[in-house]
């Protein structure tokens, strides 16, 4: 996958603060970007800040595929639950459960608005 030339990813820009309507603009593309790949059946597995590029315009795209894998809406299959960065990781994926959905997604969105809005990482800790 080619992308064009972005300028950032939001963890290079979290020195910053944001403002309250940059963070609503950020999670809305965040959400669309996001809402896409689920209605197309494609889990991201990796949503942290350094796979949010952002350009000088403030357009966010998402980016690091490697991890992302179809689903069906079953939940029958068994995937694994050694994805998403532990930093973004959601509690059914710490606790073993190899069924899942776009909700481990969603827990990584949470936890990147939960670090906009604070101005760091939230479940910050040591890998």
């Amino acid at each position: 996958m080619v992308f064009e030339y972005m300028d950032h990813d939001l963890l290079g820009l979290s020195r910053m603060r944001f403002t309250v309507p940059q963070i609503k603009c950020y999670m809305r593309q965040l959400l669309m970007g996001l809402h896409y790949c689920h209605v197309n059946q494609v889990l991201h597995r990796d949503i942290k800040s350094s796979n949010l590029l952002i350009d000088n315009k403030g357009n966010l795209k998402l980016a690091d595929f490697d991890l992302a894998r179809t689903f069906s809406n079953d939940h029958n299959c068994h995937l694994t639950n050694h994805v998403v960065t532990l930093w973004y990781r959601p509690p059914e994926l710490l606790l073993g459960s190899t069924k899942y959905g776009p909700a481990v997604d969603m827990w990584s969105v949470g936890c990147i608005f939960a670090e906009l809005l604070d101005g760091k990482p939230i479940p910050a800790g040591t890998k």
